[in-house]
């Protein structure tokens, strides 16, 4: 049964009360029109709940826009929803990345994440090509996706909004990497399901890394809005040592914006459910809203916490990761870089929740704190223990 407007109702009800399920809920496909967006294929969805979020086609199907009853969950940076054709990947030293860093979610990957590194090229097999030189977060957040399906699917009673595509990030002489995406909603609910599989097509063994930034935006973040994840070690943070707390904003609690604020990234080891399940949430006790990320451990090891409070760009991040944050470089001597031979694929199942009231904060609190206590201090002196990853040739 769907749950709208506070009943449950059947298919044939629905069908009943209004000429098409659009009245209520469903995908749809658009292109933007105007300035710098110009051109971007976006496909609408809307549960039925007041959850509404885009989904941007010619951006590898990243979330953009998502919003709860008017509120905003995603974040809208200075740089816009740009098009891809108006991307310098190799620009401003690597980090032309940031022209085009904007949305709820921004993947990375899919070769490379985190700061710019010319990976040695050896494993290509070419000799004019001596080092790969990959930009910030890598290449794939800015290439189109094929959209091979997207609309409605009844299963009984029961009704999910869906799409999927195909997003090729490939060059000769280098990476001919894949990654299939479908993203799903069902009709009368708070949750976004995201399924992803990067696959290698090629037959180079080819190195693979693989983020989502999800950034989390005003009103959710606010002054006194609250980080929980199930933390059992702070094990790294970007601006440690003798300026710790120089800005005045810890970890747990997030300050209003802030002028002249130095982005500040956390990273921390955290626990799984018995199913393998990380929950992480920002929450809002005061306006009774937050948002939930669900991934698992075995795909996405490691987790980083971004906060970006500058004024005009007031943002915090939510980063599962396959890789820590010592980067490329570290990955391969450590022996924790993910290689796929011909025909290999890695598979991400991640759900992002809306949580819509008090009660809803309190049990997702609930969920979190029973696999780990975060530590109650702001500044938590990180250990610098990142863990052996195994599994991993």
């Amino acid at each position: 049964m769907v749950q709208l407007y506070g009943e449950a109702r059947s298919r044939r009800d629905i069908a009943a009360r209004a000429g098409s399920l659009s009245q209520f809920a469903g995908v749809r496909l658009m292109t933007l029109g105007d300035g710098l967006e110009r051109g971007i294929r976006m496909l609408e969805f809307r549960t039925g709940t007041g959850l509404r979020f885009t989904v941007l086609v010619d951006r590898a199907l990243d979330i953009a826009d998502c919003e709860y009853r008017g509120m905003a969950i995603g974040w809208h940076s200075p740089a816009g929803f740009r098009h891809p054709g108006l991307h310098e990947y190799e620009g401003e030293g690597g980090l032309a990345w940031l022209r085009s860093f904007s949305g709820l979610m921004v993947t990375c990957g899919l070769d490379h994440i985190l700061f710019m590194y010319d990976e040695p090229a050896d494993h290509y097999v070419y000799g004019p090509r001596k080092t790969v030189s990959h930009s910030i977060h890598g290449r794939v957040g800015t290439i189109p996706a094929r959209l091979t399906g997207y609309g409605e699917r009844w299963e009984g009673d029961e009704c999910f909004l869906w799409c999927e595509g195909v997003v090729s990030q490939g060059t000769v002489f280098g990476e001919d990497l894949q990654l299939v995406r479908r993203i799903e909603a069902k009709v009368g609910t708070d949750e976004i399901k995201l399924s992803d599989r990067v696959v290698n097509r090629g037959f180079y063994r080819t190195p693979h890394m693989y983020c989502y930034h999800i950034n989390v935006g005003h009103p959710v973040v606010a002054e006194g809005a609250r980080y929980l994840a199930p933390i059992k070690d702070v094990v790294w943070a970007a601006h440690a040592g003798e300026d710790y707390c120089k800005q005045n904003v810890g970890y747990r609690t997030l300050a209003g914006p802030q002028r002249n604020f130095h982005e500040q990234v956390w990273q921390h080891e955290l626990a799984a459910s018995d199913e393998g399940e990380v929950p992480v949430a920002v929450v809002n006790d005061a306006l009774g809203i937050g948002f939930e990320v669900v991934t698992r451990k075995e795909q996405f090891p490691c987790m980083y916490e971004w906060q970006n409070l500058q004024a005009g760009q007031y943002a915090l991040g939510i980063e599962p990761s396959t890789n820590y944050v010592l980067g490329h470089a570290a990955a391969r001597e450590r022996g924790e870089l993910i290689w796929l031979e011909h025909g290999d694929e890695r598979a991400y199942d991640t759900t992002f929740r809306i949580l819509t009231s008090g009660d809803q904060i309190a049990a997702s609190e609930k969920r979190i704190t029973s696999l780990a206590v975060q530590p109650a201090e702001e500044y938590p002196e990180p250990s610098g223990r990142h863990l052996p990853i195994g599994g991993r040739s």
